[in-house]
């Protein structure tokens, strides 16, 4: 299961996808070319530190809503500054007094893991998270596609009027379910997107994070777990899924139009799905056809290098999101070179809603703010943030920390608000057009093209 940042959120929602490989030595900073004066900096090819948009982790599907930054192993110079002895007094004279006075055994590798853990819980971040050594383990799982789990997208969602991620579930922070995988054992047993989760094997959610929620969902192969379900309309009712290995297809492709318009879905932001999309947009352009339509919707997010790929193919140039750190210094990353789609002839309608974030939100605010392609949907996710991900040593497992903003290239700040469609499409909406997709209809009618030939099943 994952959640929607999220996540991700995903982020709010999460994702149960897996970073691709461990983190290793720190890697020496790139070198930043000289910059006229008075204009921000770009990031070139070949210096983009931002990785992965993940906003939390949840068992059986992938989503990610805030951005990460891997391999971020810092050295440091171990004890305390001499600047803050009075500051960290309180808490080596607990310290000390645990190890001398306490009546039990004491594990110290677990205090110290706790106290980490406590520290980036006092940011009251919901994207800022301490993961154990086998939270990581699952999420680097999680981020090939393939896991252990139910097979749904989740999200920690705030029942506030504004909306948004929240950090700690219980009656204003609900555990929401976006979406189930497509053939997941959670579309099988009935759960659907809405559905807000109240308990787990009859203990309730609250109290917990969305990360150690997830973590009672996911489980082995065959093995059973019970949630129980509150639905709009519906007293709440216990659902009894089997967990299964879920693989998820995170690039699909079709020929709409009568082989006019090339139509991709991107699941998730992989190196392997940024590899996988640019081969069929460039298969399609080969077959002639001349319009695309790219379907992020209810995509969490992923590696922010991936969503630079596939932004790159239809932008020759210029910037596609700024990076703003916590001294209000904006960086740009510009657009790789070498797209296979960049003529502007060719046509672009990009399908989102709710459940589309962080890194999908930068592939469709940058080829919104450069006018290269529209959106067709509901409003975005609206998540802003960056997080760099570091591991840490003595196999105590690692952290995400929020560490900048993403601005598109327009510097617009989407964080909570989320994208605006150009082209908008209400939720839930029948269609009577012979796509059976609403979203689907409305990019065809924007791109002037007739209608598919076939019935087609929601992409989602």
């Amino acid at each position: 299961m994952t959640t929607p940042d999220p996540d991700f959120t995903p982020p709010e929602p999460s994702s149960d996808e897996a970073v691709a490989a461990p983190v290793t030595p720190a890697v020496l900073p790139p070198v930043t070319p000289a910059v006229p004066p008075g204009q921000p900096p770009r990031r070139g090819v070949g210096s983009l530190q931002l990785a992965l948009a993940v906003v939390a982790l949840l068992a059986g599907a992938a989503l990610f809503l805030s951005g990460f930054t891997l391999g971020a192993r810092t050295a440091t110079t171990p004890g305390t500054p001499a600047a803050d002895q009075a500051l960290f007094g309180p808490f080596w004279d607990t310290w000390d007094s645990i190890n001398r006075s306490y009546v039990g055994q004491v594990d110290r590798k677990k205090l110290v893991e706790g106290a980490i853990d406590g520290m980036i819980k006092a940011l009251g971040d919901p994207y800022s998270l301490y993961m154990s050594p086998d939270d990581l383990q699952r999420a680097r799982e999680a981020l090939g596609g393939q896991f252990e789990g139910i097979g749904a997208v989740i999200s920690a969602r705030s029942s506030a009027a504004v909306g948004g991620a929240c950090t700690t579930l219980g009656p204003t922070c609900r555990m929401t379910v976006v979406s189930a995988i497509a053939a997941s054992p959670a579309e099988a047993a009935g759960l659907r997107a809405g559905d807000v989760v109240t308990a787990i094997e009859g203990a309730s959610v609250d109290g917990l994070t969305l990360d150690q929620a997830i973590a009672k969902v996911r489980g082995k192969k065959g093995t059973p777990v019970v949630l129980t379900v509150a639905r709009t309309g519906q007293a709440p009712f216990d659902l009894r899924i089997v967990r299964d290995t879920i693989v998820q297809t995170q690039v699909e492709t079709r020929d709409l139009a009568n082989a006019s318009v090339r139509y991709i879905r991107v699941a998730a932001f992989s190196d392997n799905a940024a590899k996988d999309f640019t081969d069929a947009l460039r298969a399609g352009l080969e077959k002639g056809e001349r319009s695309v339509i790219v379907d992020l919707r209810d995509n969490p997010g992923g590696y922010v290098t991936a969503a630079r790929t596939i932004a790159s193919q239809f932008i020759a140039g210029g910037p596609l999101f700024w990076e703003e750190s916590a001294d209000g210094t904006q960086v740009a990353t510009d657009a790789s070179p070498g797209g296979v789609a960049t003529d502007p002839g060719i046509r672009v309608m990009v399908l989102v809603n709710k459940g589309s974030a962080s890194a999908s939100e930068i592939v469709s605010g940058a080829l919104q703010d450069t006018k290269r392609g529209m959106l067709v949907g509901e409003t975005t996710f609206g998540k802003g943030t960056v997080q760099q991900w570091v591991d840490l040593a003595d196999n105590s497992g690692g952290f995400r920390l929020t560490i900048a903003k993403w601005l598109t290239p327009a510097k617009r700040w989407i964080h909570t608000k989320g994208l605006t469609p150009d082209v908008a499409v209400a939720a839930n909406v029948a269609s009577t057009t012979p796509t059976g997709d609403p979203y689907i209809d409305a990019a065809l009618k924007a791109l002037g093209a007739p209608a598919a030939i076939g019935a087609l099943p929601r992409a989602s």
